[in-house]
């Protein structure tokens, strides 16, 4: 009996202590609902951080509140941050949006430094920079050589780098070979004067034969028309031959030494005609498609800044170096002050071809994400939506515009500075938005069992049917199979 009796006064301690929980639990509930509401007043923290007044924050709702140093910091009721600092309001109208959109207050904007530019169309180009090297024109080069065997009697032109005008005399050879054609051709040509009172064809024949064979190896060997006549008109035999410059230039190689034996073939100088010279410069693969042969290019040095020279591609190369991984591009430039000299580093500007009337946007407004090239189209009041684009090559003033192939219209609004700081904004907004979501979302128990106590083979259940009524139900001790039910109606406190 009094076992038995033991056993109801725990039981119905049991079940006081399990009503003041739910007490507890309810009274939180309602404190939770009241503010998540939004029709609270707002207190003197929340006030402040309004734009439009309080009365407006009344009729405004309150999504959450958050820190202001810390916007992923949120919480559903007013008070300190961890830091110490009033949280402030974030209202429904600003944390929502719809397609993306993302809504910045006018404040934060004008912290962030945004900039717009609108959409526009213009004649678009690409520039090609590069760096060349100014090289001879192989056109122009020239080499001296003896079509006879001998030796360098004298020089005119005795070291390389020196400046000859075309017919310049250069170096005279002495060649026995020479004295004796010369000989012959002045035999040749009195016996031709000597066959012409002959009434023998045959003769006449022969003579002017012999002749025609001594002028022909004079011509061979290069013997100047002017040499060949003074030769008839004096009779006198020259036993050096002088060997003129073929152009104007430079000397850029000279094997010619004083005494020395030459044998037939052999290249004595190597002349440059420096009045025209070439560039080669190296143009990446993917900016091939801009040029073409006969464009105008311009180069500039950087021992003499700020003055330029125009010329013009006259070959691409049909191959690309393994090394830079570029492709050769040859450009021609007049060099009447001599100013361009071989082997000196240029600066080359190209203006590649013009592609009219194309849709383009600056290229700082774009953002690279992965596969995904993605614009801040502005829509006023505070409002931003995220656009992906089609894009084309860069190109216009600077290299600074993009072709844009899809996307965008003319004239439309973007964002050309900050949008990074826009993206990193609505990241944060759809994140916080998600955790909303998912809170807001999470089913609430309506129901909670009762876990059993150390010492107790028995368990009970409480159950809310509604927010203001509780049941409970007790197994009964006395009886096997039996339980009981208690109803309780609880007043939330205002």
């Amino acid at each position: 009996m009094h076992l038995h009796y033991n056993k109801k006064i725990i039981t119905a301690a049991a079940s006081g202590i399990f009503l003041l929980l739910l007490l507890t639990i309810a009274g939180c509930s309602h404190n939770e609902n009241r503010v998540s509401s939004g029709t609270a007043k707002p207190d003197s923290t929340h006030a402040a951080a309004g734009s439009s007044g309080p009365q407006a924050q009344q009729q405004r709702k309150i999504l959450y509140w958050q820190a202001p140093m810390d916007p992923t910091e949120i919480y559903d009721h007013p008070g300190k941050s961890k830091m110490g600092m009033d949280l402030i309001p974030v209202y429904a109208d600003q944390a929502k949006s719809s397609g993306g959109t993302v809504v910045i207050d006018p404040v934060t904007i004008q912290n962030m430094d945004v900039r717009y530019t609108t959409v526009k169309r213009m004649d678009f180009y690409h520039e090609i920079r590069a760096s060349g090297i100014v090289t001879y024109n192989e056109q122009n080069l020239y080499t001296v050589s003896n079509k006879i065997s001998g030796w360098i009697d004298k020089l005119y032109i005795d070291y390389t780098g020196q400046m000859v005008r075309k017919g310049q005399p250069l170096m005279e050879i002495y060649s026995p070979e020479l004295v004796t054609t010369q000989q012959e051709y002045l035999l040749a040509l009195r016996n031709q004067e000597a066959s012409q009172g002959s009434d023998i064809a045959a003769v006449k024949e022969g003579a002017q034969s012999l002749l025609a064979s001594a002028r022909e190896r004079l011509d061979n060997w290069d013997i100047p028309q002017s040499e060949i006549t003074r030769l008839e008109k004096t009779g006198k035999v020259r036993k050096t031959l002088q060997l003129d410059a073929p152009t104007s230039g430079v000397v850029i190689q000279k094997n010619a030494v004083n005494g020395a034996h030459v044998a037939a073939g052999t290249d004595l100088y190597r002349i440059a005609n420096l009045s025209t010279v070439w560039i080669e410069a190296g143009i990446y693969d993917y900016e091939l498609p801009w040029i073409n042969t006969g464009q105008e290019a311009t180069a500039t040095l950087s021992y003499l800044p700020g003055k330029s020279y125009s010329g013009k591609i006259s070959y691409i190369y049909p191959y690309l170096d393994q090394k830079s991984r570029t492709v050769k591009v040859r450009i021609q430039f007049a060099n009447p002050g001599l100013e361009l000299r071989p082997g000196m580093y240029g600066s080359v500007y190209i203006k590649g071809k013009t592609i009219p009337n194309t849709l383009v946007i600056p290229s700082e407004s774009v953002i690279h994400s992965g596969e995904r090239d993605v614009v801040f189209v502005a829509r006023g009041n505070g409002k931003f939506e995220p656009r992906e684009v089609h894009l084309g090559v860069e190109g216009g003033p600077q290299n600074g515009y993009v072709q844009v192939l899809g996307g965008l219209l003319e004239v439309e609004k973007i964002v050309t500075s900050g949008q990074f700081l826009i993206d990193s904004e609505s990241r944060l907004q759809e994140a916080i938005q998600k955790m909303l979501e998912q809170k807001q979302g999470k089913p609430s128990p309506s129901s909670m069992e009762q876990q059993p106590m150390p010492g107790m083979k028995s368990s009970g259940k409480m159950q809310m049917s509604s927010p203001d009524t509780v049941k409970m139900n007790m197994p009964d001790q006395n009886k096997n199979n039996g339980s009981g039910q208690m109803n309780m109606k609880m007043e939330k406190s205002q």
